[in-house]
């Protein structure tokens, strides 16, 4: 992940492509209610002032480089969607039209498969990124976006050119187990 854009501007068509392609990750109940809403490098500082506060954007050590990105890509679900589709006579027996039935909200996965799938495409086409997480704000960013009621922002992803001052993440230097540690078959007898 990049947190310090050059600034540069990025080709949108190309960017709408691989949003498009990325849609292609797996979708529950093939409910499709997952999308993406591009913003253009002209319109990030407007994103970054419905996304953050003055106060963010004046003192955190990182504001200045995200704010450069060349495009931002909103991540979108809309849970009525799943709600709506597992309420169709294929899927009633599920019981999942009631959203409290979702043990793992599976908009959020679908979400997060489409993400992961554009932040690939990205890297794949020579660019960089860094998926910036919704912790607050969301709803006067899904109002900037003019997302359908009832959507909910799963994150966004930032494009653009490394100027090379990235900031390494303190979170890199914690000891955590190996990845093949975290890898285990089981057999059974």
């Amino acid at each position: 992940m990049v947190r310090s854009f050059d600034g540069s501007d990025v080709d949108l068509e190309i960017i709408e492509q691989m949003c498009t392609e990325a849609l292609r990750a797996p979708t529950a109940g093939n409910a499709a209610g997952t999308s993406f809403v591009i913003v253009s490098q002209r319109d990030v500082p407007h994103y970054f002032a419905a996304a953050t506060d003055s106060a963010w954007r004046d003192s955190a050590p990182r504001s200045a480089g995200l704010m450069r990105a060349g495009a931002v890509v909103a991540s979108l679900c809309h849970p009525p969607t799943y709600l709506a589709r597992y309420g169709e006579s294929d899927k009633r027996r599920s019981a999942l039209s009631e959203r409290e039935n979702w043990t793992v909200p599976y908009w959020y996965t679908d979400a997060a498969m489409a993400t992961m799938s554009l932040l690939l495409l990205i890297e794949e086409a020579g660019l960089d990124a860094t998926l910036w997480g919704n912790f607050r704000h969301d709803v006067d960013v899904l109002s900037f976006l003019d997302a359908p009621e009832g959507t909910c922002l799963f994150g966004t992803v930032l494009i653009g050119r490394s100027d090379g001052h990235d900031r390494r993440s303190g979170s890199l230097e914690r000891n955590v187990a190996a990845r093949a540690e975290r890898v285990r078959r089981l057999e059974l007898h």
